[in-house]
């Protein structure tokens, strides 16, 4: 498996537009940082965003890894670029002739999400430890190392959405074309959503759950109605949020599901072609 890994990094390093992507996709989750830096003085009126205790563990995992989640598309652009370069340059056919079976092929592309799934997982985690141990008001081992079930989610939800990516780009072998139609499947959920809505309220959150994107993004629920000023400001107005932050098995599951029918999909797609 390392020979196979070895051979898409190969080619990642001799890819410029890759390297530019992977670059900036780090670049960004670090600057993650730079919301500690965000102050409004107004006269009186005198904001930090980081005294607002979102970089207090254990929030700052939750917050953390639902930001950097939104910054997945850099790594997806590489992932439809890696297979339909296969495509433009020759060298799936090239690879398979030097005797690289499909079922190699697939699992090689598939290591690299992994890859890039976990070396992301582990600098989100390093930026939020130091972010934290800088600003948080809680120092205790126990209050530090624990809700860390969102990065099990943040790791499950890019390496579903990055194999997402990869039978995209088999199927339709155009990276323009196969993150169109990723677009074009966000706003066909979002459609389905308020059609469902609108016509079986009762049963449309079962239904929505499965919907791949749908299920990824149930992973990582949004954090800002969780955060103590938010819950004061909406106390004082008579509301009150019960929501359930934590990282759902049953949406784990559903994630998991999808990726194996997508790698499977990808593999199945590419048996059955004449390369």
């Amino acid at each position: 498996m390392l020979r196979l890994l070895e051979i898409e990094l190969i080619k990642l390093r001799t890819s410029r537009v890759s390297r530019v992507l992977i670059v900036s996709y780090f670049f960004l989750l670090t600057s993650i940082a730079l919301i500690a830096a965000i102050k409004f003085d107004i006269g009186p009126i005198k904001f930090h965003l980081a005294d607002q205790g979102i970089f207090n563990f254990p929030y700052i995992w939750h917050f953390n890894t639902y930001v950097a989640a939104w910054l997945k598309l850099f790594l997806a652009i590489i992932i439809v670029s890696m297979v339909a370069n296969e495509y433009d340059n020759k060298t799936l056919k090239q690879n398979l002739i030097d005797g690289l079976s499909k079922q190699e092929f697939i699992l090689s592309k598939f290591l690299t999400v992994l890859l890039f799934s976990v070396v992301s997982v582990v600098f989100v985690g390093f930026v939020s430890l130091i972010l934290g141990l800088i600003y948080s008001d809680y120092m205790e081992l126990g209050i530090i190392f624990s809700d860390l079930q969102y990065f099990v989610g943040y790791f499950v939800k890019l390496v579903g959405f990055f194999s997402f990516c990869l039978f995209l780009g088999i199927l339709i072998k155009r990276s323009a074309f196969a993150l169109g139609f990723l677009i074009l499947w966000q706003a066909v959920e979002g459609i389905s959503a308020g059609i469902l809505y609108w016509k079986a309220e009762s049963i449309a959150p079962y239904v929505l759950r499965i919907f791949p994107l749908n299920a990824m993004s149930n992973l990582i629920k949004e954090p800002g109605t969780r955060l103590g000023a938010v819950k004061s400001a909406a106390s004082q107005l008579g509301e009150e949020f019960t929501k359930d932050y934590s990282v759902q098995v049953l949406d784990v599951i559903i994630v998991l599901a999808w990726t194996a029918l997508f790698i499977y999909g990808s593999y199945a797609l590419l048996k059955k072609r004449d390369l």
